[in-house]
């Protein structure tokens, strides 16, 4: 399987991802891609949600730094509330 191929833009803008990159890059039906354009070059990135244990890491760093921070729960009620009602 090849990591080089050519390929068109519709006149839609749609491209096609050739099929031997799709089956080498295991790339599904409803992936989803950050698009980067720079220079001459168009550069599709898959997005994938993370792990279960990078978010528990991320949360876990979170708290830390809220903690640090010197957060409370009440402050973070009353920070919700706000964005909810708008303020």
């Amino acid at each position: 399987m090849s990591l080089l191929a050519t390929t068109k833009m519709s006149s839609k803008g749609q491209v096609v991802i050739p099929e031997d990159v799709r089956k080498s890059l295991n790339l599904k039906t409803g992936d989803q891609f950050v698009v980067i354009g720079r220079g001459d070059a168009v550069i599709l990135k898959t997005i994938s949600p993370p792990a279960f244990e990078e978010f528990t890491d991320m949360l876990d760093e979170a708290q830390r730094q809220a903690k640090a921070a010197g957060l409370k729960r009440s402050d973070l009620n009353r920070i919700i509330r706000d964005v909810r009602v708008g303020k």
